[in-house]
């Protein structure tokens, strides 16, 4: 089993940065939409964008990363590691974040939009923050 662990981690790895790219990048989108008239082509456009963002690329690279990420710790023994419970707790708090990106995805192909784009600029900071946690957490192992 451990011969395939390289392996494992590195489609871990590929999927976190496909995963985190598309949660970096839809807030921004969010931010553009806001500006966009609704019904214009511009806002269709943004709304073909974003749920494209979300069906296949943020959705996909988030369950591969989960998958990838348990089959790690369980192959590598690391559940009663205090650094991996805490980075689950991160992960968790990111996949939480995704279900609300894909809520408000919904709701812009909805033109119902309840948020500003100030509110986006600043959501478009909270996966920032959430991945230098997980990453100091899988590089340090502070504990």
């Amino acid at each position: 089993m451990m011969a395939i662990y390289p392996w494992v981690k590195a489609f871990h790895v590929i999927a976190v940065i496909a995963w985190m790219a598309g949660m970096l990048y839809l807030p921004r989108l969010f931010v553009y939409h806001c500006a966009a008239e609704r019904g214009s082509v511009q806002s269709e456009t943004f709304k073909v964008m974003e749920r494209r963002l979300l069906r296949g690329i943020i959705n996909p690279a988030m369950i591969a990363t989960w998958v990838f990420g348990l089959t790690l710790a369980w192959t590598g023994h690391w559940f009663d590691s205090g650094w991996l419970q805490a980075k689950l707790a991160l992960v968790l708090l990111l996949s939480a974040l995704h279900g609300l990106f894909a809520r408000w995805v919904k709701a812009f192909a909805a033109d119902a939009n309840p948020h500003s784009q100030k509110f986006y600029r600043i959501v478009n900071e909270i996966p920032t923050i959430i991945m230098i946690g997980i990453v100091i957490l899988v590089v340090v192992k502070p504990f």
